[in-house]
C-alpha cells in the first residue's frame, strides 16, 4: 500500500505521544511541526523526505527519526551554557544556503568560508550538537574571536583516520569517523598541509555532505572525472548535504572548481 503524508503523520505522532508536545500540519506543503507546549519551540519535518527513506529503510528510518527529533526537543527545553565546557565547542561546515538565525530568530555565530561554504560554531551534547548564536554569547561575556580560537584548536585535536583507495592511478583517501565533525576536517589547516605535502599530483578537496571529508591525489585527467563523480554521489546520500563542488588546495587557498567531462578543471567563476 503507497504510503501518504496523512499516514505517515499518524505514524510519527503515535511516536511522539507527549503530552508536552503538540503537533499542526501544514498540508500546502506537507510539513509536520511538532513543539512545546509552554513555549512553542520545536521542529518542523518535511514528510515527501520521510516517506522517501522510509520506502528505502522502512522502520529503521522511523527509529532514526523518532531519535533525532526527541533529542532536538530535550535540548530546546534546556539552558546550554559555554563556560566551562571550552572543550566540547566545535567548527561545523554548512552550504552558505544554509539559515543564519536559530529557530528563535537568534542570529548564529557563522564565518565565510569558501563561495560553497560557511563555518558556523556548535557545542557538543553528546549524541548531538547546539549551533551558537551571538546571543549565547554575550549572555556569558564570550568574546567571539575567543569563541574561534577554542574551536580552532578543538577541530586539530581531532582524529583523521583514513581510508585509502587507488582508482585509475589516483589516491582518494575518507575521512568517515561519524563523530559529526567529517567535514569539519577540512578546517584542520595542519592537516591539509600534511595532506598537500605527501601529494604527488593536485590536492583536492571534497565536503560533500556533514560525514565525510575527501582528500584527492590527483595525478591525471581521470581523476577529476572519477572526483566529481563520487562528490555528486556522497552529496546526494548525505544526510547533511553541504556542496557537490570540491576544492582543490594550493598556497593555504580552497578554490571551488566545477569539473568538466574529460576536462581538467575550470575555476568557479562566482
Amino acid at each position: 500500500m503507497k504510503m501518504t503524508s496523512i499516514k505517515m503523520k499518524k505514524l510519527i505522532e503515535e511516536r511522539l505521544n507527549n503530552p508536552e508536545w503538540r503537533t499542526s500540519f501544514n498540508r500546502d506543503n506537507n510539513v509536520l511541526r511538532i513543539e512545546w507546549k509552554h513555549s512553542k519551540q520545536g521542529i518542523e519535518i518535511s514528510l515527501p523526505g520521510v516517506i522517501s527513506k522510509y520506502e528505502q529503510k522502512e522502520d529503521k528510518a522511523l527509529d532514526d527519526l523518532e531519535e533525532h527529533i526527541k533529542e532536538a526537543l530535550k535540548i530546546m527545553n534546556e539552558t546550554q551554557t559555554l563556560v566551562g565546557k571550552e572543550k566540547s565547542i566545535f567548527p561545523v561546515i554548512r552550504a552558505t544556503s544554509f539559515p543564519t538565525e536559530s529557530n528563535e530568530g537568534n542570529t548564529l555565530v557563522y564565518d565565510e568560508h569558501t563561495a560553497e561554504t560557511r563555518t558556523y560554531y556548535a557545542l557538543d551534547l553528546g549524541k548531538s550538537y547546539r549551533l551558537i548564536d551571538e546571543k549565547m554569547l554575550q549572555e556569558e561575556g564570550l568574546d567571539p574571536e575567543r569563541l574561534r580560537e577554542i574551536a580552532r584548536f578543538n577541530v586539530r585535536s581531532l582524529r583523521a583516520d583514513m581510508k585509502q583507495d587507488d582508482v585509475a592511478g589516483n589516491t582518494f583517501y575518507f575521512v568517515s569517523s561519524n563523530d559529526g565533525y567529517d567535514a569539519s576536517r577540512i578546517l584542520n589547516e595542519a592537516l591539509l598541509e600534511e595532506m598537500k605535502a605527501k601529494s604527488v599530483g593536485e590536492l583536492a578537496v571534497a565536503v560533500p555532505h556533514g560525514d565525510v571529508c575527501i582528500f584527492a591525489d590527483i595525478q591525471n585527467a581521470e581523476g577529476y572525472d572519477i572526483l566529481a563523480q563520487m562528490t555528486m554521489k556522497f552529496f546526494a546520500e548525505g544526510r547533511i548535504p553541504i556542496t557537490s563542488l570540491p576544492f582543490l588546495y594550493d598556497d593555504k587557498t580552497l578554490e571551488p572548481i566545477f569539473i568538466l567531462a574529460k576536462n581538467k578543471p575550470k575555476d568557479n567563476e562566482n
